[in-house]
């Protein structure tokens, strides 16, 4: 079984990929459950983003609730450059035999503009060849630590991924184009932390978000922004990179 956060795509792609390359069901930790049988499986695998060089919250939480388990355990953290020590923590909450990071799309355009298509596509193809291998290592039970880290990880993730919790996923700066808003529901609908509800029509926020930003990058009529930075910067969605 491999069990999956994903905001905008990335990680339920390489799930996705892991899964058929290891011939195993996957499963989306959203909505969440406290029944997991995991006596028969033979793996066990999650695949989740970083942010701010620590474990996504949900899949943390979700990770802390599981029961022991005899079989093989990974994990796969998908980043736009480095994980810092995520795993690390990861693993003390929980036994991963093997981790692996994996450098994906950045796609945290609060922060900056999405890289330039060729690059993109770049990242996606090395990506496919770096699951093959992930898949081959894990199904030999191989017991591996290929985790990119970067600079002064230890800094990173005991650091500045605390202050992004408490500070950075705040909902105050989530505005609404109420020219483009055709309020079809699908941020509501898509959100995984089932912050966003549907008053008059229009999206609003309550106070709990992830920060995944699938309901920035995922409207279907780009109408939500996050602050003014976000305005005149393309969205990112994978599903449009795949067909090429």
């Amino acid at each position: 079984m491999i069990y999956y956060f994903s905001g905008t795509g990335n990680s339920k792609w390489v799930a996705q990929q892991m899964a058929a390359q290891m011939n195993e069901q996957m499963r989306d930790i959203i909505p969440k459950s406290s029944q997991h049988d995991l006596q028969e499986e033979k793996f066990i695998g999650f695949v989740f983003p970083i942010y701010a060089w620590g474990v996504c919250k949900p899949m943390m939480e979700f990770v802390k609730q599981l029961p022991p388990t005899s079989a093989f355990t990974f994990a796969i953290c998908t980043c736009g450059a480095d994980s810092g020590n995520a795993m690390k923590e990861l693993k003390k909450v929980y036994r991963i035999d093997s981790c692996y990071s994996i450098e994906m799309p950045s796609n945290y355009i609060i922060g900056e503009d999405l890289e330039p298509a060729d690059v993109i596509e770049k990242k996606i193809a090395a990506a496919k060849q770096q699951i093959e291998n992930m898949a081959r290592e894990i199904l030999e039970h191989r017991t591996i630590m290929h985790v990119h880290e970067g600079s002064f990880p230890w800094m990173k993730t005991k650091m500045i991924h605390p202050l992004f919790e408490r500070f950075a996923t705040t909902t105050r700066p989530f505005t609404i184009d109420l020219d483009r808003c055709n309020g079809c529901g699908w941020c509501a609908a898509h959100c995984p932390a089932a912050t966003i509800q549907m008053v008059d029509g229009k999206p609003t926020w309550n106070e709990h978000c992830y920060q995944c930003l699938r309901c920035l990058n995922g409207c279907p009529q780009t109408a939500i922004n996050y602050g003014k930075h976000t305005q005149d910067r393309k969205r990112y969605r994978l599903e449009e990179y795949l067909k090429r």
